[in-house]
């Protein structure tokens, strides 16, 4: 049996994606109509869910999150021991990361960092890129359970450097979709037909996964959520404090931040990063 916390977009895909390729599911959510809506199994309280199951994932919108469920009255911390493994697939904040690497190996269990590159449709395909930072002795363990969600597997033995190169890779990510919705909203303003102008993009300079994970998004302008503009605008903050902390400058990173920060302001934070469009619209 196999634990899940986080029935968010991306933790249900996942949760789906698991169940398909064989594995018994158990879950806890906050919000208990998620976790019945999937049909899986619902544990009384995360101690309990880590009680019955041997492993447990985690993918939780932030940090405070992950603290909070480890720590919480009956959280999952009271329910481990020598034995039980905390895959931890939430985009952390890099020191918040060592401390639950701590909190997790003090009670004897065994964390793994592993945050996801990919979101709702590379997850329910199994698909998505995975980076973990932990025991190798961990990492290898968890490795056949995390292949049958993810496609390109990678292993940074340090603590906090799965999570930092998250962040890393997600400025690549925001930025890419700032300058593609940039690029869109400019053609349509010279009078190029959008889906005309995307796909000529597709195979010029806009050539990227992001372009073609979004293209349907853009043209359609359905922003339904696969990775919300909360969610980058949260990791772009992260990676400010990363560059703090080494005395570096960012330049295209606070650019893209505070787009999206603007996207948060005008409520529409919890569309898909996409939507940035609108903005430039």
């Amino acid at each position: 049996m196999i634990g899940f916390i986080g029935l968010g977009n991306l933790g249900s895909a996942i949760s789906k994606r698991l169940a398909s390729q064989g594995h018994e599911v158990m879950v806890w959510n906050r919000t208990q109509g998620k976790a019945t809506a999937l049909g899986f199994p619902v544990a009384s309280s995360p101690k309990a869910l880590m009680e019955a199951c041997d492993t447990v994932l985690l993918c939780l919108f932030d940090s405070p999150a992950v603290k909070a469920v480890l720590t919480m009255k009956e959280g999952l911390l009271e329910g481990m021991k020598e034995g039980k493994t905390l895959i931890d697939l939430s985009t952390n904040h890099f020191e918040a990361v060592l401390e639950f690497h701590s909190l997790v190996t003090q009670v004897g269990a065994a964390y793994l960092e592993c945050p996801v590159f990919g979101s709702v449709v590379p997850a329910s395909k199994g698909e998505v890129t995975l980076v973990a930072s932990g025991e190798e002795k961990t990492f290898l363990t968890c490795k056949p359970l995390l292949e049958s969600f993810g496609k390109n597997i990678f292993f940074l033995p340090e603590a906090g450097s799965a999570s930092k190169m998250k962040l890393i890779n997600n400025l690549c990510l925001g930025s890419f979709m700032a300058t593609l919705a940039e690029c869109t909203a400019l053609g349509e303003a010279c009078g190029i037909e959008k889906k005309e102008l995307l796909g000529i993009l597709g195979v010029g300079g806009g050539q990227s996964l992001v372009l073609a994970a979004k293209t349907q998004k853009l043209i359609d302008e359905d922003f339904s959520p696969h990775f919300s503009n909360a969610a980058i605008n949260k990791d772009l903050h992260c990676l400010q404090d990363l560059a703090y902390s080494l005395n570096r400058p960012l330049y295209s990173a606070s650019v893209t931040k505070e787009l999206y920060s603007k996207m948060k302001m005008l409520g529409r934070g919890e569309e898909d990063f996409s939507s940035i469009y609108r903005l430039f619209k």
